[in-house]
Order: C-alpha cells, then sequence, then structure tokens
C-alpha cells in the first residue's frame, strides 16, 4: 500500500459529477459489483467490466486506501427478459441439457474464475451465490409489501413505482411520459409497466423454488443484490459498480427497493463500465462476435493482451474489438515487457528528481476517474526513457500493482495453451537449440508446420502458436 498523496475522484452515474472518494465510515471503501448469471460462458464483453471492477479495487489499495469488495453470483432469478417475463435463465439451460441447475452453475462459475486467472483479476473479498442467500431477500420483499410498496398479482409480488418517488432517479427515465410496452413487456396486473417482480410464484414443475408467504416461489433477479450487498456491506455502502446495461432497469430497480426498504440511500456513488464493441457494432451471438477468453488463446494470443487493450481506453468509454486490434496489443505488451527488463540490469545514474515526476504523474492519472490510458502514456515514458536504470524497473514493477500485466516477466507468452504432444515437440526444440543442433531445429519445425503451429525465436524465447 502506499501513503495517500492526491485526492481520489470518482464519476458519480447518479450525480452526473466527479466527486471525492471519502469512505462512508472513515476507513473501508466498501463496493459492491453485479456478478455473471451462470447460465453459460462470460464474453470478454463481460469481462471488461470485471477488469473495470478490479482495476478499481487495485488503484484504491494503490492509494492506501482499505477495500472491501462483494461480488454476487446469480444462479437463480434471472429471466430471460428483464421485464419480468419468461424462463429463468438457469432453468432454460436446465431444460435444453438435462442437467440441474446446481450442475450448470457449478460448472459455469468455475469456468468463470478460470478467465478471472487468465486475465489476472483478483478474486473479489466475498463472492455470494443467490440461491443461499433466500431469507435475505425475503426479508426485504416481506417488509416492502407490508410497507405498501409492493402487491400481489396471480403470478407473483411487484413493486410498485409510483410509490417510490425517486425512481428513474439514475437513468433519467421519464415515467410521465413512458409508453406502456416501450421498455418492457405488456402485463395487465401490473399497476405501471415499468413495475418490477419482487418474488415470482412457481409452477410445480419449476426446479428452484422455496417457501414463502404465498406459496412456494423464487426470488426476482434485482432484489438479490440488494439483498446481498446489505448482508455483507451494511444497510450503506460507498460504490456499486456494472456495466451501462444495467442503469436503466437493474440498478434503478436497486434503487427504489433498497432505498424504499431502508428509508435512506443504500449506495452514494454508481460507477458504470462502457460496452466493448466488435468491429464498431454491437457483440452478438447470433453472429458469432460474443468473443470469449478461450477464442483469444485459441487464436494465439496471451489472454493478458485483452486486459493491455482495455487499458488503452477509459473505463467510460466504449472500447472496439477486432483481430487486428488484439494483435497490436499482443505486441506492444511484449515490448513493453522488453523495456522494462531492459531497465532490470540497468545500472545508469538516475536522480530522485526523475522517478517522482514519473510516479507522480502516473499517481494523478488514476487518481482522476481511473485514467488509466494516461497513466499508461506514463507507463511508457518511463519504460522508453533513455536511462537504464533498475530504479525504474522497480517503479514500472509497482505501477503493475495497478496495471496486472504482469510487467516483469521474463517470458511474455503469445502461444495458445498447447496440446502435449506439441509441448513435447517443442521442448526438443529448445534442447535442440542449446546444443546449436540447426539441423534438428529445422526438422521440429517443419514437424511442428506438419501439425499445424508455427514457431518464432524471440528476445523472450521460443514462442508457439496455431498456424
Amino acid at each position: 500500500m502506499h501513503i495517500l498523496r492526491k485526492k481520489m475522484k470518482i464519476y458519480n452515474t447518479l450525480t452526473k459529477q466527479k466527486e471525492e472518494l471519502i469512505p462512508m465510515d472513515g476507513k473501508t471503501v466498501r463496493i459492491y459489483t453485479c456478478g455473471p448469471t451462470v447460465y453459460g460462458y462470460s464474453h470478454i464483453g463481460n469481462m471488461k467490466a470485471y477488469i473495470f471492477m478490479d482495476l478499481l479495487k487495485r488503484t484504491l489499495e494503490y492509494h492506501g486506501f482499505r477495500v472491501k469488495n462483494v461480488m454476487n453470483i446469480t444462479d437463480v432469478g434471472h429471466l430471460v427478459s428483464d421485464a419480468d417475463e419468461g424462463d429463468d435463465k438457469m432453468m432454460k439451460t436446465a431444460k435444453s441439457t438435462g442437467k440441474t441447475p446446481w450442475e450448470i452453475a457449478a460448472f459455469y462459475t468455475d469456468a468463470f474464475f478460470s478467465d478471472f486467472k487468465k486475465l489476472n483479476i483478483n478474486r473479489p473479498d466475498v463472492v455470494c451465490n443467490a440461491s443461499d442467500h433466500i431469507n435475505e431477500m425475503l426479508e426485504i420483499v416481506y417488509k416492502l409489501y407490508d410497507d405498501g410498496y409492493a402487491y400481489e398479482t396471480s403470478d407473483g409480488i411487484y413493486f410498485d413505482i409510483m410509490k417510490f418517488p425517486g425512481y428513474g432517479q439514475l437513468s433519467g427515465l421519464d415515467l410521465e411520459g413512458q409508453i406502456a410496452g416501450a421498455r418492457v413487456a405488456v402485463n395487465d396486473e401490473k399497476r405501471h409497466p415499468a413495475d418490477f417482480a419482487l418474488w415470482k410464484k412457481a409452477p410445480k414443475e419449476h426446479i428452484m423454488q422455496w417457501e414463502s408467504r404465498w406459496g412456494m416461489g423464487y426470488p426476482g433477479w434485482h432484489i438479490e443484490c440488494s439483498a446481498m450487498s446489505r448482508k455483507y456491506l451494511g444497510d450503506q455502502f460507498d460504490i456499486h459498480t456494472g456495466g451501462v446495461d444495467h442503469i436503466p432497469i437493474h440498478h434503478e430497480n436497486e434503487i427504489a427497493q433498497s432505498d424504499a426498504f431502508l428509508g435512506k440511500k443504500a449506495v452514494k456513488c454508481w460507477m458504470h463500465c462502457e460496452f466493448l464493441q466488435v468491429n464498431n457494432g454491437k457483440m452478438s451471438k447470433s453472429i458469432g462476435t460474443a468473443y470469449l477468453v478461450s477464442d483469444l488463446t485459441d487464436k494465439g494470443y496471451d489472454p493478458l493482451a485483452f486486459r493491455y487493450m482495455c487499458l488503452d481506453g477509459h473505463y467510460r468509454s466504449k472500447l472496439n474489438f477486432t483481430w487486428d486490434g488484439i494483435d497490436a496489443a499482443n505486441k506492444s505488451l511484449i515490448r513493453l515487457v522488453d523495456l522494462t527488463l531492459a531497465h532490470k540490469e540497468g545500472n545508469d545514474p538516475v536522480t530522485d528528481e526523475e522517478v517522482n515526476r514519473f510516479d507522480s504523474e502516473f499517481t494523478d492519472a488514476i487518481s482522476d476517474d481511473l485514467n488509466i490510458p494516461k497513466a499508461m502514456g506514463v507507463v511508457w515514458n518511463t519504460a522508453r526513457y533513455s536511462k537504464k536504470s533498475v530504479r525504474l524497473y522497480d517503479l514500472l514493477v509497482k505501477f503493475d500493482q495497478v496495471l496486472g500485466i504482469d510487467i516483469d516477466r521474463k517470458r511474455i507468452g503469445i502461444t495458445a495453451e498447447l496440446p502435449e504432444d506439441i509441448k513435447v515437440i517443442g521442448e526438443e526444440r529448445i534442447i535442440a537449440r542449446k546444443n546449436k543442433d540447426w539441423k534438428r531445429c529445422d526438422e521440429l519445425r517443419d514437424l511442428l508446420k506438419e501439425k499445424g503451429f508455427a514457431v518464432s525465436d524471440t528476445a523472450q524465447g521460443q514462442q508457439i502458436k496455431k498456424a
């Protein structure tokens, strides 16, 4: 940790301005992040938001703040439509695969955190499954119903948004001008088309259901986050993060139910990460552009090249993904590691003034609403500095506490996770090179080519990737 040398300012979606971050309890910054619905693999657009979450925590800790961050795993209650219509996403996958929702949740949760590890995203302090917190959710639903904020229909318990005067404050939604069905599907039993489900009544065939006042049922998606954030962070906490797609429905509904339940504001600051686009268009599963981390490694790219790509754009700006772009990011990352390592053995004299200038510029950038692109400019200026000094190497390693790109690696791979037989051939070729058996090296190169792999020899060592 470092001593805070500059005020930390962050952009609050609720107030539409940058605000100085001062922990509500004067000690610990408490953060809640909306996690994945684990019915399928998370794509790199999802991962952009979690990289932002990670950068935020790393930056706060770099400044010397104590941080407690909580992230949920949605394994029940998230319907196919955010308008509370259709099947539960977990149930839909269960029906199509013949597996139980619990099996599906366990599999995709493991896959999710495997991608976290590949992208150097630190696991949050608390990870909580929605299905383990039904009692906490029902406590809120019961009180909202008893206090007149909710009403019963034939299919569930709904929040009456007209009873909450502040509804729409986050997204700027104009309730008076809203046309029924423009934002959510029409439900004749709803008092307002934007009223949302707190609790759904379950049909007998529904696998995931729990006892309630209204019989067997399951929670609405939105109530989960209100219940779990309250349990682990208290009634009020500092920051709630998520993607911009959560603003108009999920987070607007969270504010309504949490603040109505508490009788006061639950979240001080809302921070949102912008979309990742593909070829300047929307990421889409239907056209095959919802790329996974495994798609990057299958093409021979280090997953940290994607993390590096995210560092080149501000979290509140859209980022465009292209294969040419990830290739450029991969090469830039390799170059940055090369430049960093060049300082490791350097002994040129560098003054305190020179080191402090770079250090101060980096801290100023990250203190200004996580201006990581500006901070990366400082990183490159430091790495390219004409004097080669271990002091600058140490400084770059310190910067990497925020960046998380393993800037001091001796080897940086552009290789995929290789099949075992390819690894064996590669290892044999490394030995042949050490023995200066160039003929054998060429034979093994040809063998790799026959198997569909290309090999190159770089300053970082031998690198193999799919041809």
